[in-house]
């Protein structure tokens, strides 16, 4: 007797639902999620929230505010990625299910200010201005961000032809069309950013001397603006892909692009022009630490390995290598706490006290090692950090311009 043949299975129509049931329920996540570590709640670990975006994506149970409240507190740390047997893409997960979160639910009004003002560059950069004028003279609940440094610094000029930034230092080109952009060979283009735009100039000129010392031009396009990260993971999808085109227009031409900040990296790298070659500044380096010569530096420092430079820029093995070829540094890994320093984009601004949390053990480590200063490659993270530590907080490039001879 022929039997009918069983009809296959069939994928599910719905991508977020086919993105979560990738997920085999198996818990290897759980140990390394910070905020499951810090409430040892099931729906605050990456498993739990799985099942709560499932089965709100099949109808299966209704939105209520404790559930968005725990899709809400996930760090967008990434770490479940780097365990997870199955393969499961958490990050885009997350977002999807952010997205749709947004569509039933506006964010608020703090959140609303700060993507507002990440995608206006220089509405942006006049309100740092002003931060930093008025910052001695606000209460402590008013800081949510350390004092923006000051204009000193020397940074790559922005262009749009692309010269040589040695050349740029010694005379005025005007810019051409934007036809016409081209990053010659030997040089590199420079990711500046959003907020990292003011606080950065340090990094920025720091960059550009280490550049330098490998034989390397660099120059910053004109027209970039925020990556989009930032709106990426709050659900707005729309405006982190129309600043992602931003980047992309301006950036066209270039051969090599680099970023600075590991949050930034992977939003940035996927915007990209076909032929533009997206590359975390700190392996750029070190891929090139040959021609490097660093004065010795007899002195203890903290170092602390932010989540999107662990987990998805993965250039941990670049910092530590580069650290290593300065004579007589000691270095101490922060790893206290939770797993993640709690800034999470945002969050350190829309919850400030729960970010505190993930941050206090850091911190606590950072005393006890008796290290000077404290060096992170996320911007994010650093100003998080040096709204509450005692000690300099450094990228890690700065650190090391400064012992070029």
């Amino acid at each position: 007797m022929n039997l009918p043949a069983t009809p296959a299975a069939q994928p599910p129509a719905d991508p977020l639902v086919a993105l979560a049931d990738r997920c085999v329920q198996c818990g290897l996540c759980l140990p390394v999620c910070p905020t499951y570590r810090l409430d040892r709640l099931e729906p605050e670990s990456p498993r739990g929230r799985i099942a709560l975006a499932r089965g709100w994506a099949l109808d299966l149970v209704a939105p209520d505010p404790a559930g968005e409240a725990h899709l809400d507190q996930c760090l967008g740390c990434r770490s479940c990625e780097a365990v997870c047997p199955a393969g499961v893409e958490y990050g885009a997960l997350l977002v999807a299910a952010r997205a749709r979160q947004r569509d039933r639910r506006a964010p608020g009004l703090r959140q609303r200010l700060l993507e507002s003002a990440a995608a206006r560059p220089r509405v942006l950069a006049a309100l740092l201005r002003l931060y930093r004028v008025l910052h001695p003279l606000l209460p402590a609940a008013w800081r949510p961000l350390p004092r923006p440094p000051g204009t000193g610094a020397r940074v790559p000029v922005p262009v749009r032809a692309t010269i040589p930034a040695a050349a740029a230092a010694s005379r005025r080109t005007p810019p051409a069309s934007a036809a016409s952009d081209a990053v010659p060979a030997g040089t590199v283009a420079l990711f500046r950013g959003c907020i990292a735009g003011p606080y950065e100039a340090g990094v920025r000129a720091a960059t550009a001397r280490l550049c330098a010392a490998v034989g390397v031009d660099v120059v910053e396009p004109a027209g970039q603006g925020c990556c989009g990260a930032l709106h990426a993971h709050a659900g707005d999808v729309a405006t982190a892909a129309q600043l992602g085109a931003r980047n992309a227009r301006a950036f066209a031409g270039a051969r090599h692009a680099l970023t600075l900040a590991s949050g930034c990296h992977e939003a940035f790298a996927g915007a990209m022009p076909a032929g533009t070659v997206a590359q975390d500044a700190i392996a750029f380096l070190a891929a090139r630490a040959d021609a490097l010569r660093l004065r010795e530096c007899r002195e203890r420092i903290a170092l602390h390995l932010p989540c999107t430079q662990r987990n998805v820029v993965r250039s941990v093995a670049a910092t530590r290598a580069l650290l290593a070829r300065v004579p007589g540094l000691e270095v101490v890994e922060l790893d206290a706490g939770f797993g993640c320093c709690g800034a999470a984009g945002t969050q350190m601004a829309t919850d400030p006290a729960r970010a505190a949390r993930f941050r206090e053990p850091l911190l606590a480590q950072l005393a006890a090692s008796g290290a000077t200063r404290l060096l992170s490659a996320n911007i994010g993270c650093r100003l998080h950090f040096a709204n509450a530590a005692v000690v300099p907080v450094q990228h890690p490039l700065e650190f090391l311009a400064g012992l070029l001879p």
